[in-house]
């Protein structure tokens, strides 16, 4: 790599600094101070919110391993395992390190994305100011980035961990790459690419980061040879995709692993449910839909549903032009004001993994999905409205009051959106009053309702879910539990087949044929009720409600020897009264009657009021005397 570049020495900032403001708000120390704190102040309400049942179960609340904290057990499942679509390791880490700090207090929780959130707005500080040298703007795009309304998702949910990760370290490679570049030396290339595979590991969002180091030579380390008399001291594009080839062959290996992590864990349903020119059609059109939602943040919502083909021509043509037009404007001003040009690509190369051509989920776009690729955007609003008031010669005074008034704005409508992370309720609540359609809101707003024992108000939602996304298992299993125990048995029973249908989530498959074969039990087919329980135990071995179910099964159909190895089982995973008290039955037929005894008293001890295991042992007692 020493020969890519005949110079060592660094490019100079592209503009001075310019900054309205005077003394020590000149002060980059002073200034990276204000940006931490103040961002701490906007989300210091988040400290306060609770977890929501979407993604935070997976990540943290009912997440067996995440929940024994940090072990070298649990590290080295962290480093192999590919659930829920993805491969982070270091985002595992991360949450089963706050679980052993702690425990599941939210609030540590929390505060841990906000302090990462801080972070990441002074690493962007830094390295703008570095590679520019002009304090205020930097500081106004870093300003931007810690309040602008479209990044609250990533902050107040902690499922979203890994988004702040993955931008930690790709600042940090942003910062040794510009080391790199003074010293061009194998190891200080050899900092960035451990920095990139951090950011790999914790999302994979920041795979196009190769190409977003070509552009971030282009402006602002101004490395590209523009045919300048200057040009010695540059690399050509040629030597500069030499230099990225090593980071590229990461991001193609990253690439695989998501995709086989993705196919393995079925999250690429969607993209087999919708062809082709869908995904397409909507890429294009919410490439545009971020752009007015970073100007106008409004009707924000932790879930939009896709179209799945009901947008109309025009919109994606006008989208589509708009497009063009934008990205040849910058093309005709890439040399005359290359922060536009690399901006606006760094929008669009950023996006990329997230838009939808490969869709994972059903969603049209995520707010979350706007954390890494706004900031070409903010570069270009604050530099681009830089020059347009030098032009205007607007006085320093004016310039520095029009950044804060748009700095306060967002941060109100940020401290606003936050506000609705507050709960689950009040978060898909939200959710469905700025969107239509919503079956994956109707689907959580009645599991938050669940969770509030209000389910007559849940089970409308649930109805709607299914309704608008048939294929929904959730919104088809949680109304097999509600329609099950109305004791609509025969309606339950279909709903649970069609969450077997449709679902591919393991945990929810084996509940399903669980509650499936006590229904079953319910309807006197112990026969059908043990092959229920059977295919949960193959899912999850260990499953005590599926063992328990099936040793009732067992005995019913008189086949005591297995249904004493069952309930014995289930009753060795956890103290459980009725595991004691079936077991005691089971033992009974069987003539051990002593060891029945036994079993009626360890349920006694569990439940004192167990009217049933205390007249069984009575009953054996009087026998022996």
């Amino acid at each position: 790599m020493d020969n890519l570049q005949t110079s060592t020495v660094p490019p100079k900032p592209v503009s001075a600094d310019n900054s309205p403001a005077p003394g020590l708000v000149r002060s980059p120390l002073v200034v990276s101070s204000v940006l931490f704190l103040g961002t701490l102040i906007l989300y210091f309400s988040a400290f306060n919110n609770a977890f929501v049942n979407y993604d935070d179960p997976a990540y943290v609340t009912a997440n067996a391993r995440v929940l024994q904290g940090i072990t070298w057990n649990n590290v080295a499942w962290a480093l192999t395992a590919t659930v829920e679509a993805n491969w982070h390791p270091v985002t595992w880490i991360s949450h089963m390190a706050d679980v052993q700090f702690f425990g599941m207090n939210p609030r540590g929780h929390h505060g841990v994305n906000v302090l990462l959130h801080g972070l990441n707005v002074v690493l962007l500080f830094f390295v703008l100011r570095r590679t520019t040298g002009s304090m205020f703007r930097s500081a106004m795009v870093a300003g931007l980035f810690a309040v602008h309304p479209l990044n609250v998702e990533c902050v107040a949910w902690v499922a979203e961990r890994k988004s702040l990760l993955s931008m930690f370290f790709l600042l940090l490679s942003l910062v040794a790459y510009g080391g790199y570049v003074r010293r061009r030396t194998v190891a200080s290339y050899g900092v960035v690419a451990v920095l990139f595979a951090l950011g790999l590991a914790a999302k994979p969002m920041v795979i196009t980061l190769p190409i977003l180091l070509l552009l971030w030579n282009y402006w602002p380390l101004q490395r590209v040879d523009s045919g300048s008399e200057t040009s010695g001291r540059r690399s050509t594009l040629l030597q500069l995709v030499v230099e990225q080839l090593p980071l590229l062959a990461m991001s193609a290996a990253s690439a695989w692993i998501t995709l086989y992590a993705q196919h393995s864990g079925g999250a690429l349903g969607s993209t087999e449910l919708l062809p082709l020119g869908l995904r397409i059609e909507n890429a294009v059109y919410s490439y545009i839909a971020y752009l007015f939602k970073g100007i106008w943040p409004s009707g924000l919502a932790v879930f939009y549903p896709h179209p799945e083909g009901s947008l109309v021509a025009w919109k994606v043509f006008a989208a589509a032009l708009l497009l063009v037009l934008i990205t040849s404007l910058t093309w005709l001003y890439r040399e005359r004001r290359r922060y536009l040009f690399v901006g606006w690509l760094w929008y669009l190369v950023a996006m990329i993994p997230m838009i939808g051509v490969v869709q994972v989920g059903r969603q049209a776009m995520a707010d979350r999905y706007a954390y890494l690729p706004f900031v070409g955007l903010f570069i270009v609003a604050v530099w681009g409205c830089g020059d347009l008031f030098e032009h205007l010669r607007l006085s320093s005074f004016a310039e520095a009051a029009i950044g804060v008034a748009v700095v306060v704005a967002y941060a109100a409508t940020a401290l606003v959106q936050i506000t609705y992370w507050h709960n689950s309720y009040t978060l898909f609540a939200h959710a469905l009053q700025v969107t239509t359609r919503n079956g994956v809101a109707e689907d959580n707003l009645g599991d938050a309702l669940m969770g509030m024992g209000r389910p007559d108000l849940a089970m409308p939602h649930f109805k709607s879910a299914a309704e608008y996304i048939p294929q929904l298992s959730t919104a088809h299993y949680n109304l097999g539990i509600l329609e099950q125990q109305q004791n609509h048995l025969d309606v339950a029973r279909r709903e649970y087949e069609l969450a077997l249908k449709y679902g591919s989530d393991a945990r929810e498959a084996a509940q399903s044929h669980s509650n499936l074969g006590f229904l079953l039990l319910d309807l006197d087919d112990p026969k059908a009720a043990t092959e229920q329980f059977t295919a949960a135990l193959q899912i999850n071995p260990e499953k005590q409600n599926s063992l328990l179910g099936r040793g009732l099964a067992q005995y019913r159909q008189g086949r005591l020897d297995a249904a004493v190895t069952d309930l014995s089982h289930a009753a060795r995973i956890a103290p459980l009264a009725q595991a004691d008290f079936w077991l005691g039955r089971a033992l009974e037929n069987q003539g051990q009657t002593q060891a029945a005894a036994s079993a009626y008293a360890a349920a006694l001890e569990l439940a004192p009021g167990m009217a049933d295991a205390e007249q069984r042992l009575q009953a054996l007692r009087r026998e022996r005397h």
